[in-house]
């Protein structure tokens, strides 16, 4: 048998065109989700944040879910407090004291929920919000505080 054999793909054109894009618009949706919004704030690495919050400089305060607490522990010297908490601004307002202007410092897995939460916040009327965009399991902006081997606590042993 001589000659040039012709592979043929049983997906047609505009099937191949429209699971293309469908790719596509997965990967700008897992971007948009990663990425965080921008922050006018000011940011710490998780070393400042650990370092600030053992001062009583800042409230650093761990935004996310319960099951990822209890994966990998709280930062030492964080507050866990799930974001989804209906009344988390009241929960944080008590945590600071009802002092709004009191630098508060938000964790979360990789940056992204902390730096969104943090423009809300800032909205809400918190003045000082700081955000720690490498997160517990690090990002763009660094290792984050697990891979920094920064000292964590099991959640039963952290305050909420």
């Amino acid at each position: 048998m001589s000659g040039t054999a012709i592979l043929t793909h049983p997906m047609g054109r505009r099937a191949v065109l429209a699971l293309g894009g469908a790719v596509l618009a997965g990967l700008a949706v897992r971007e948009y989700l990663l990425t965080p919004e921008d922050f006018a704030g000011g940011d710490l690495s998780v070393e400042a944040a650990h370092e600030q919050a053992n001062a009583g400089a800042v409230l650093l305060v761990d935004i996310r879910r319960p099951d990822e607490w209890a994966s990998t522990g709280v930062g030492a010297g964080a507050q866990p407090l799930d974001m989804r908490r209906a009344d988390f601004v009241a929960a944080l307002d008590q945590l600071a004291g009802g002092d709004r202007a009191r630098p508060i410092a938000l964790i979360c897995a990789r940056g992204v929920r902390s730096a969104r939460l943090a423009n809300q916040l800032a909205q809400a009327g918190f003045t000082s919000i700081i955000d720690v965009p490498e997160g517990m399991l690090g990002s763009r902006a660094g290792p984050g505080w697990l891979r920094a081997g920064l000292p964590v606590v099991a959640h039963a042993e952290a305050q909420e």
